[in-house]
C-alpha cells in the first residue's frame, strides 16, 4: 500500500475533522435533537451522524448544507466543511496509485459501470457497505477514506468534466440495507445536479443497445493524454493506444446517444429510490384484511350475475 497526502505529524486533519463533529453535536443539541432524529430529517443513516460527530466518517458538502438548514447554523457548518482537509493520511492499494493520481491531475473522466457504483459516486454509506463485505474493523474504515478521498475534486464547484454511464443492475444490485441504497439513489440525483455531473442509466430492458464488455474509464489528462482504464481481480489496465481510445470512445458515445437522457435518468433513479424507501412494508395494513372479504364476495356475485352464454364444443 502507498500512502497519499501524508500528515507532517501535526496531527490538523483528524483534530479538524474532530472539530466539525464537536461543533456539528453542539447546534444538534442545542436544537434538542437526537442523533436519530437529525438523521431521520437530513435522511441518512444515524450511524453515520454519531460517526461524524466523532471525527471518524467523512460528510459530503451535501450532508453539511443539510444540518445548516435543519439546525439552523446560518451556513456555519458549511464554511467549516470546505475548511477541513478531510483525507489527511490515506492508502491506495499498489495497483490502483497510478489511477488515483490520475483522477487527481484529469480534465475530464467518463466512465460506464455495471453492478457497483462507481468509486466517485459512492455515498458513504454505501462504501462503507461494500468494503464490509470483504475487510473488518479498521481496514474498512481506511478503505472507505481512500475512496472518497478522489471525490471531492470532482464535487467542486469548478470541478472537471464527469459523466458516468451506469448500467441499471448498479441501481438494483443491493448493497447493504434499502436503507443504504436509498441513500445512494438520493447521493446520485444530489450529486447529478452540479454543472460538471452527468449521470445516465442504460436500461435493462432496452433492446439493441451495445454496451461495453465491461467497466470502463475513459480518461484525459492536461496534457491531451488519454487513456483507457479497466479493472480485473485486483489489477488496473492502463491503454494509451490511440485507436483503442477512439474505439471505446466511439462506442461509449453511441450508448449515450441511445439511452435516457440525464433528466429522464433521474427520474428512473426517483423510481428505484421511492421503491427502496417502500421496501419491507407490509402488503396489507391492519384493517385491509377486513375489507379484502367483503370485496371477494362482491367480485364473485358480479361474476355469477353475467349473463352465461353455452360454449360450442368441438365437433368428434
Amino acid at each position: 500500500m502507498v500512502r497519499r497526502n501524508a500528515e507532517d505529524g501535526s496531527g490538523t486533519g483528524v483534530s479538524n475533522a474532530a472539530l466539525f463533529g464537536e461543533v456539528l453535536r453542539h447546534f444538534r443539541e442545542a436544537a434538542l435533537l437526537t442523533q436519530a432524529a437529525l438523521a431521520q430529517q437530513i435522511p441518512c443513516d444515524r450511524s453515520h451522524v454519531a460517526k461524524v460527530e466523532t471525527g471518524t466518517s467523512v460528510p459530503q458538502d451535501t450532508f453539511a448544507k443539510a444540518c445548516d438548514e435543519l439546525l439552523g447554523t446560518g451556513g456555519v457548518l458549511l464554511r467549516l466543511w470546505k475548511k477541513v482537509d478531510w483525507y489527511p493520511e490515506v492508502q491506495h492499494p499498489d495497483w490502483f496509485e497510478r489511477r488515483a493520481q490520475m483522477d487527481a491531475e484529469a480534465v475530464s473522466l467518463r466512465e460506464y459501470q455495471e453492478r457497483v457504483m462507481p468509486g466517485m459516486l459512492q455515498a458513504p454509506s454505501y462504501a462503507h457497505a461494500l468494503f464490509s463485505q470483504i475487510s473488518t474493523g479498521d481496514e474498512v474504515e481506511e478503505r472507505v477514506r481512500a475512496r472518497l478521498s478522489r471525490q471531492p475534486r470532482f464535487l467542486a464547484d469548478d470541478g472537471p468534466l464527469y459523466v458516468a454511464v451506469l448500467d441499471e443492475s448498479c441501481l438494483r444490485n443491493a448493497v447493504g440495507s434499502p436503507e443504504i441504497m436509498r441513500d445512494q439513489c438520493a447521493h446520485l440525483l444530489s450529486v447529478g445536479r452540479r454543472p460538471n455531473i452527468r449521470i445516465q442509466v442504460a436500461p435493462a430492458g432496452l433492446f439493441g443497445l451495445i454496451r461495453p464488455r465491461g467497466s470502463l474509464s475513459l480518461i484525459k489528462l492536461p496534457d491531451g493524454h488519454e487513456w483507457v482504464y479497466s479493472e480485473s481481480m485486483d489489477r488496473g489496465h492502463f491503454n494509451d493506444d490511440p485507436a483503442a481510445f477512439a474505439r471505446h470512445s466511439q462506442t461509449y458515445d453511441v450508448l449515450r446517444a441511445d439511452i435516457p437522457s440525464a433528466r429522464e435518468s433521474a427520474a428512473l433513479i426517483s423510481d428505484v429510490m421511492e421503491g427502496y424507501g417502500h421496501h419491507g412494508q407490509a402488503r396489507t395494513r391492519p384493517g385491509d384484511l377486513d375489507q379484502e372479504q367483503p370485496q371477494r364476495q362482491q367480485r364473485r356475485q358480479l361474476h355469477r350475475s353475467k349473463p352465461r352464454f353455452p360454449r360450442r364444443r368441438p365437433g368428434p
